[in-house]
């Protein structure tokens, strides 16, 4: 399976990751994906997924994953926006206004764990499971930096010239040997939009509501053992 969330009700705040973080999937077994973003006004947004292991192929409980990337101003709700705006049934299924396109992103890029605060002040939180396995891109790191971010927080990879010689790791044939993974997932329901509404009282449109959108996601990132990415076994 690659999309692997399909939570469509109210995300609400989970204590453990601070007030700027929402959390998507969350009572879902194999995918927990905190949407993390302010704090620092470094424009970060943290993917956390938590995959169940296969116990009879000798796979470990669990793995955790991070996906770091720069969130874009309008992305997605301002939490304080959310906290005005109530939904009536915020414990509604929900089914999403408007389906947003698949994005694909290559993750070529490895976040340090213990420098990660310098970038956000949720990371530590939201990846501590994850603390080897936390990624970003060369092109948000550019964007970082000249935010003043220390380049501490980053360490390299593979250039992705040299990673194209690498096979996918549902193509390697010996677990021990480093390959291209790739990881989907899929936000079935999360707050993009506000929703204005117009009215003879008023003169000019006045928010009223929450406008939801669906949206998946595609990443590929280096791993130097295929037994780091099991899940992946497509051609």
């Amino acid at each position: 399976m690659r999309f692997l969330c399909s939570e469509r009700r109210h995300p609400l705040p989970n204590p453990s990751f601070g007030p700027d973080c929402r959390e998507w999937g969350r009572d879902q077994p194999l995918l927990s994906v905190p949407v993390c973003c302010g704090g620092n006004q470094k424009d970060v947004k943290i993917f956390r997924a938590l995959i169940l292991g296969e116990l009879e192929k000798g796979q470990s409980q669990f793995q955790a994953l991070c996906f770091v990337t720069r969130l874009h101003h309008n992305e997605i709700i301002p939490s304080e926006a959310m906290a005005k705006l109530r939904q009536k049934n915020p414990r509604a299924v929900r089914q999403a206004e408007e389906v947003r396109s698949l994005e694909h992103l290559h993750m070529d890029v490895a976040v340090n764990f213990s420098q990660g605060g310098l970038l956000s002040p949720h990371l530590r939180n939201v990846c501590a499971e994850a603390a080897d396995a936390i990624y970003t891109r060369q092109e948000d790191v550019r964007f970082w930096l000249e935010q003043g971010v220390d380049s501490s927080v980053f360490e390299a990879l593979p250039k992705a010239s040299e990673q194209m010689w690498l096979p996918r790791c549902g193509q390697a044939g010996d677990r021990g040997k480093p390959c291209v993974c790739r990881y989907g997932l899929s936000l079935a329901w999360y707050p993009c939009t506000l929703k204005y509404c117009h009215s003879r009282d008023r003169p000019a449109p006045y928010k009223c509501g929450i406008r939801s959108c669906q949206k998946s996601y595609s990443f590929d990132f280096y791993v130097p053992q295929r037994q780091l990415c099991l899940w992946d076994e497509d051609p």
